[in-house]
């Protein structure tokens, strides 16, 4: 069905979306059915351009099938022009960027988050490698903690409120990490590399032979120093979503429940984490959203969440031109 003037209507652009997260991510369209009707179709539309960007930097389909790709600028510029004319209101022709164009007249999301977004691809375009865990998180902000900080925007956080925003952007680098430690053989696949170069130093691995045999036993050490990570930083978040409506909270924490086992599971597996991909059950994902539900409520008989530790690594915070 059509809107005025011959594009497609929001609701054909929100059910392709829907159709897109359902395809692309099993864990996040789960969590996603806990938000509110009209939470739940921006969170929708949000993931799409989220998975279309990440898709086009990438030369793959709903985040799977990445190869090492050798027209990176390209891509970013199609990546950027495209969100050039969903800002400028106009209508793109893909649902995606049309999905981004929509949503952006209901909330303001801060440009800024855009912008930082489409640099963490950028990153993967020009081949970066992270030197420290500093440098790691950073490049966790850009592809993942920036798009918790959307989600809080969309859920009815205020762009202001930076202490909700810091909670929001510690769940995505929690899934940045989880993914990092689960996908490092897809990765190198990809000729891609995220464990820091001097991580690899410290396990003296040379660059690049990670996923030799011979390094097998030190690769575990650094992934469980992944999973690790993603605990402390998932923990952070949430305490966090104290701060959110009830059904927005339980959906935080059904992702982060379900993204905790996947992290979980990759560190029990030891040197078999990458004999195949790590994913949760159908019960897996069921039993975590009752803890969830179970957890938003007593989340929501908190005055006030515990303060955020203060030797977290922190997001830039937007500032005034």
């Amino acid at each position: 069905m059509s809107a005025a003037g011959g594009h497609p209507s929001r609701a054909a652009i929100v059910a392709t979306a829907q159709e897109t997260i359902a395809r692309g991510s099993k864990s996040f369209a789960a969590a996603s059915r806990l938000f509110d009707r009209k939470t739940r179709e921006r969170a929708w539309l949000l993931y799409a351009w989220c998975r279309a960007c990440d898709d086009i930097a990438d030369a793959q389909e709903l985040g799977h099938g990445a190869v090492k790709v050798v027209n990176g600028p390209a891509r970013i510029a199609a990546i950027r022009e495209a969100t050039e004319e969903a800002l400028a209101g106009r209508w793109v022709g893909d649902a995606a960027f049309d999905g981004l164009r929509i949503l952006l007249t209901e909330v303001a999301i801060p440009r800024t988050f855009i912008d930082d977004l489409i640099a963490g691809f950028a990153m993967d375009a020009e081949d970066w490698r992270p030197r420290s865990e500093a440098d790691l998180l950073t490049y966790c902000y850009h592809v993942a903690g920036v798009v918790g900080c959307m989600m809080a925007v969309v859920m009815g956080v205020s762009p202001d409120d930076e202490e909700t925003l810091d909670r929001a952007c510690d769940l995505g680098l929690a899934f940045q990490l989880a993914n990092i430690a689960r996908d490092i053989e897809e990765d190198d696949r990809a000729d891609r590399c995220y464990l820091p170069l001097e991580w690899l130093a410290e396990m003296d691995i040379p660059p690049g032979e990670h996923m030799k045999p011979p390094f097998r036993s030190r690769l575990v050490v650094l992934a469980r120093r992944l999973t690790d990570l993603a605990e402390i930083y998932a923990d952070s978040a949430r305490a966090g979503a104290a701060k959110l409506p009830f059904r927005s909270a339980w959906a935080v924490l059904a992702a982060a429940g379900i993204y905790g086992g996947i992290a979980r599971k990759v560190a029990a597996a030891g040197e078999h984490a990458w004999d195949h991909r790590t994913t949760t059950r159908p019960a897996e994902k069921l039993a975590a959203t009752a803890r969830a539900a179970v957890d938003a409520a007593r989340l929501k008989q908190q005055s006030q969440p515990a303060p955020r530790p203060g030797d977290l690594w922190t997001r830039p915070k937007i500032t005034s031109a």
